[in-house]
């Protein structure tokens, strides 16, 4: 079976972009990066619009089809290269994974969007207190699913287990964010250790921020 081409339009510092590169990555895909400047505006543009209609990034064309939200984006690489698998076989395990998931998708990362704080406020100052808010209590619920799991009698050292799963591939990019945003995540035992387990593994190093084609130099 011949490679798919594969083409991620995204932004360096994008946690949304982050979490797809991390996917590419553990899936082994060799892929074109098209950086996208969410700074200038370039989202923006109606030329990037017929690919991605929300305007956002990350925007994946799969062989010649784009596919947008980086949830969505992750379940479809999940589904069509199935190894190493990033949901648990059953469905108990599949339900606490894409709580986690779910947990930073839906409860944190939209409330530190930058088109959100931005209508918060024009303060910087006042968009940090916003942000920080959220994404430090948001964090603390996924410590204590974390600890539910353990519980449960689920080992790691990832978040949900003995391998790496789509709840990593959400909290790498959560936890770089709440780190550059000066929060604490040492204090969060179990979320720290799955955060640093997974940056042993060269999936999760080579698809940082700092290591991106538009990252500043």
């Amino acid at each position: 079976m011949a490679s798919p081409r594969i083409v991620l339009f995204g932004y360096w510092r994008s946690s949304c972009s982050h979490r797809v590169r991390i996917a590419l990555g553990l899936k082994g895909l060799d892929y074109e990066t098209s950086p996208v400047n969410l700074v200038s505006g370039e989202q923006l543009a109606d030329a990037y619009a017929e690919r991605s209609p929300n305007r956002l990034v990350p925007c994946l064309v799969y062989d010649g089809v784009p596919y947008v939200e980086s949830v969505a984006i992750v379940e479809l690489l999940d589904e069509r290269h199935p190894e190493p698998p990033l949901f648990p076989k059953n469905s108990h395990g599949r339900a606490r994974v894409r709580a986690l998931v779910e947990t930073i998708n839906a409860t944190i990362q939209p409330l530190q969007n930058r088109r959100v704080i931005q209508r918060v406020s024009p303060d910087p100052a006042e968009q940090a207190k916003w942000a920080t808010y959220f994404v430090s209590r948001g964090m603390e619920a996924f410590e204590a699913m974390l600890e539910a799991s353990a519980h449960e009698g689920v080992v790691g050292p990832y978040a949900y287990g003995a391998s790496p799963t789509a709840g990593d591939v959400v909290l790498v990019p959560e936890v770089v964010w709440a780190q550059r945003a000066g929060i604490d995540v040492t204090a969060l035992p179990r979320t720290w250790a799955a955060f640093q387990a997974a940056m042993q593994l060269e999936a999760f190093q080579r698809a940082a921020p700092e290591k991106q084609p538009d990252a500043p130099r």
